[in-house]
């Protein structure tokens, strides 16, 4: 079954080629995908009703037992049915709908095939996390769709709001599924409905799937969404919002009621807000004027409907249940695919200025007729067949003893009665002759324009007619849902005289009157109606956006205190609370606050560095101070026999310090005292507590351990894999994922120091051809000084320039040594990275941007990009090696002097690594250094300059 999702994707990818090849006709070739899952489902069809499940299920991330696993049984093989054949009908009428020319059609294309093999995946889907990832694709596809005019307000307005519903309820789905998940103790959807589990937690995670059902399909208050989606073109609301989409929520409450279809939290949700969205869907639909808006009212209506009847949790209500949903589909897809032949045709789809069509469209007036027919539910149509299924269901129940079924009973005949009320205004609207309203002029409709119509509501007749056929594949589904089995379809949906007809007769009865008197009731209606569901969507949109933009002023206010004290502050709330809850305080062997002089003295000289910092006046004073703190962490992992370590911090130290001052020797020099003595003291008091808080908790996880420390296994590791380093191992081999995770966030945060600096237009072209513009400089004064480039008279210092002129290139060597030598001694990729990078600042202080050009005449991008293309490459290559990401491996190269010569897959991510952080460390260099020296040489010459001439 995985290979009707790789079909789909294929198709998906290939739409914008195909249709910029093909126009319009590329959906007819994009047809052949649901069309080709059509076939297959028939093919399936004899063993599935003969209760004969299709599985299939590969591999995906066993380790949290989640598969990519297909199950197609009965209630999967309907869905497909709609899913592939509606899909494949209307890919066809697309074929015709669009003109060739249509701006964003490739898109539309795209997301459209895209959209089926999502919701191919979600039917078929046995794996709980599967189900939920195409159930997020279906979200942001459909997002995709309802956008399709992104020019039109409205349709953009539209899109906005429905992924906004539905990706709340995808949420709450998300939890409900990982809480139902972690109680049955697998994700396996049949494993769970054939042994569900149950307690509070299951309860809740119930609740939680009920909401990401009903906002999926429309069910109040979830129902505003849906008719403003019919912004979307007709084919979108064809089969996204008749057969597809939203029928997605419908069937998760059908999936999931064998095993908690009589759970009273899940019954008495299903029937509550699924009789209210029925009435509500229907009231509102007999006052709308667009057909479109008319049908997609009337969709809320018959979804609150098939909620209802399939959270009833009873054998027989789900067999009427699974009939009504195939109805359903039959006849609503035809009815928004003829009233977008309607829109084309005749250029509006206000009932109140259509006329006559009847006579000038006659084919499109049959197909719509028996459709809507078949939706009010007259005989023999499939529609009359399903709601008397529902009828007798819940009189039997009602017979049975049964407090909510009288009660259901009447709202769906009530609700029936508006069905047939709407279904009239929709016939008569677009088809009768109105006085006072001249015929409609209209355009013929090619055949082609209207077959997919036509072949669904042929199908709504034959089905009718032919109802036993259904039967076998209707009880397949049924059968598994507890309660007694009474139903079965009839031929032409006949069953015999009764209380179900005698409703049936009254809906009717009730829907002429309402037809007829429409003009009363709609005036009652917009005196005595509620608030716009629409407009209390907006309110609540524009409340929330209120109260966010009110709390982001108050706490993004732009400054670093007030961030730097709300995560202190939070870290310390957070941090008491751990250590008042439980008993942490009971330590079964407390660790000694140190274990040799040498820490003490350190740790004497960290504290003292910190407490200097705030009494400092001068900032470059300050950074200093604060650049020994970290020193004296460097010296404590040396203390600690962690060379690696401290070689690391004393680098990365450096070259912090380097930045910083860079920063500070463009503001003033002193500190400036303008904050309160008492904001001083909460900050002072907040960073003690800070200390306190932290520390307290350090000391506590230290003494608290319960199990083994797990560095001796990585030192075994390190042994059994021939790496002497064991941090070097732990970093490019056993912990690779995080280093190759980091390394993306140095290229982000490059990219954004980069982008934040440069903000000018001739700053970034100043900054992106330093290098081009400073090795032509250095070429021109080559031979003139100490260094390539000679600095400017007023920043020349010969002790630096000497300095870095003698040790330069051997600074560079030293860290090509650690690069090679990391496997196995002292070093890695990031340390010589760095300290290249600390050789290149040299360079930079001696001579400025142009010299660092001309010691370094590459862009710092192309490093920091081929960098991590050679980390990220030889992750992918672990597949050749191994079968995994970052699996670990060598080659072996012959060289003709010193003979054979063994690379390891680690080396090779560690010369990424250290590609990386030199063009990390010359980026910093350029963007901070090259616009700071491009401001002072601006101010010097503003200041040469004379008084006269400024002005």
């Amino acid at each position: 079954m995985l290979w009707l999702i790789a079909v789909h994707a294929l198709a998906a990818v290939l739409a914008p080629p195909l249709v910029r090849r093909l126009g319009r006709q590329a959906f007819l070739v994009l047809a052949l995908a649901p069309a080709a899952a059509f076939v297959w489902a028939l093919t399936q069809t004899s063993a599935v009703v003969d209760g004969h499940p299709v599985e299939q299920v590969v591999s995906w991330i066993p380790a949290y037992d989640v598969y990519l696993a297909f199950r197609l049984d009965s209630l999967g093989l309907l869905l497909l049915y709609l899913a592939s054949g509606i899909g494949a009908l209307v890919l066809v009428y697309c074929a015709r709908y669009f003109d060739s020319d249509e701006p964003g059609l490739g898109l539309f294309a795209c997301s459209l095939t895209g959209f089926a093999g999502a919701m191919i995946g979600l039917v078929l889907a046995d794996d709980l996390i599967l189900l939920f990832v195409f159930w997020e694709l279906t979200t942001i596809l459909s997002f995709l769709l309802i956008g399709h005019y992104a020019d039109r307000v409205p349709a953009r307005r539209s899109a906005l709001r429905a992924v906004t519903v539905t990706t709340f309820g995808g949420l709450a789905l998300l939890a409900g599924v990982v809480m139902l998940g972690q109680a049955a103790g697998t994700y396996r959807i049949s494993v769970i409905l054939a042994h569900p589990p149950h307690g509070t937690t299951v309860s809740v995670a119930l609740v939680l799937i009920l909401v990401g059902a009903f906002a999926k399909s429309a069910v109040f208050p979830f129902s505003q969404w849906l008719p403003g989606a019919m912004a979307a073109p007709t084919p979108v609301s064809a089969y996204l919002h008749a057969a597809a989409m939203v029928k997605a929520g419908v069937y998760l409450i059908a999936r999931f009621a064998p095993a908690y279809g009589t759970d009273p939290t899940w019954n008495r949700l299903c029937l509550a807000l699924g009789g209210a969205t029925m009435l509500l869907g229907g009231i509102r639909a007999l006052r709308e004027h667009d057909l479109k808006r008319v049908l997609a009212f009337g969709t809320v209506s018959q979804l609150g409907f098939l909620t209802a009847v399939l959270g009833a949790g009873h054998r027989d209500t789900a067999y009427a249940g699974v009939t009504m949903l195939l109805a359903h589909a039959l006849f609503k897809a035809p009815l928004f695919l003829s009233v977008g032949i309607i829109d084309r045709c005749a250029g509006t789809r206000d009932l109140r200025k259509l006329s006559g069509l009847g006579r000038s469209l006659p084919a499109l007036s049959a197909v719509t007729t028996v459709a809507a027919l078949s939706m009010a539910g007259i005989p023999p149509l499939l529609g009359f067949a399903a709601k008397e299924l529902i009828f007798e269901a819940f009189w039997d129940e009602t017979r049975d003893g049964s407090r909510v079924d009288p009660a259901m009973l009447a709202v769906f005949t009530v609700g029936s009665a508006l069905t047939v009320g709407y279904t009239c205004r929709v016939v008569w609207g677009a088809f009768f002759r109105k006085e006072g309203v001249p015929d409609t002029p209209v355009q013929r409709a090619d055949w082609l324009f209207l077959a997919p119509a036509a072949a669904l509501s042929l199908g709504c007749l034959v089905l009718g007619i032919g109802a036993p056929m259904l039967n076998e594949l209707m009880a397949g589904y049924a059968d598994t849902v507890p309660g007694a089995h009474h139903l079965h379809l009839h031929w032409a949906g006949w069953s015999g005289l009764g209380l179900p007809l005698a409703l049936s007769a009254l809906a009717w009865a009730g829907g002429a009157v309402m037809f007829v008197a429409r003009g009363p009731l709609l005036r009652f209606h917009k005196r005595h109606t509620l608030p716009e569901g629409e407009d209390v969507v907006n309110n609540l949109l524009l409340a929330l956006e209120r109260a966010s933009l009110q709390i982001t002023g108050s706490v993004q206010r732009g400054s670093l205190p007030v961030y730097v004290s709300t995560v202190f502050a939070s870290a310390v709330g957070l941090g008491i609370w751990a250590l008042i809850d439980g008993t942490p305080w009971r330590l079964p062997e407390p660790t000694p606050w140190w274990e040799s002089r040498n820490q003490l003295l350190v740790a004497v000289l960290t504290c003292m560095a910190a407490i200097s910092v705030p009494l400092l006046r001068g900032r470059l004073a300050a950074a200093l101070v604060t650049g020994v703190s970290g020193f004296a962490v460097a010296i404590l992992f040396l203390v600690d026999d962690a060379p690696d370590l401290a070689f690391t911090q004393l680098a990365a130290e450096t070259v912090s310090l380097i930045v910083f001052v860079l920063v500070l020797r463009r503001l003033d020099p002193s500190f400036v005292r303008t904050m309160r003595s008492r904001r001083r003291s909460l900050h002072l008091l907040l960073a003690v507590a800070t200390g306190i808080v932290l520390s307290s908790l350090t000391y506590l996880a230290a003494s608290a351990r319960r199990v083994p420390a797990v560095a001796p296994g990585y030192t075994e590791l390190a042994e059994h894999s021939g790496l002497g380093n064991v941090i070097s191992a732990i970093i490019v081999d056993y912990r690779a994922w995080d280093t190759l995770g980091e390394s993306s966030v140095i290229v982000i945060c490059a990219a954004g120091v980069t982008s934040l600096i440069f903000a000018r237009r001739a700053a970034s072209a100043l900054g992106s051809s330093s290098a081009e513009r400073g090795g032509r400089a250095a070429r021109r004064s080559v031979g003139d000084g100490w260094l390539s480039a000679r600095p400017a008279v007023q920043q020349r210092s010969l002790q630096l320039e000497v300095v870095a002129r003698l040790t330069y290139h051997t600074i560079l060597l030293v860290s090509i040594y650690l690069l090679f030598h990391g496997e196995n001694g002292l070093g890695g990729g990031f340390v010589a990275g760095l300290l290249a990078g600390l050789g290149l600042t040299m360079r930079y202080l001696a001579g400025g941007r142009y010299e660092l050009a001309a010691a370094a005449p590459v862009d710092a991008g192309v490093l920091l990009g081929v960098g991590m293309a050679t980390a990220a490459g030889t992750a992918l290559l672990g597949y050749a090696w191994g079968d995994t990401v970052l699996a670990p491996g060598h080659f072996t190269v012959h060289l003709p002097i010193t003979g054979e010569l063994t690379v390891n897959s680690s080396l090779l991510f560690d010369l990424g690594v250290y590609i990386l952080v030199v063009g990390l460390v010359l980026d910093i260099l350029r963007s901070f250094g090259a616009e700071l020296d491009r401001h002072i040489a601006a101010d010097r010459a503003a200041a040469a300059q004379p008084a006269g001439e400024i002005a």
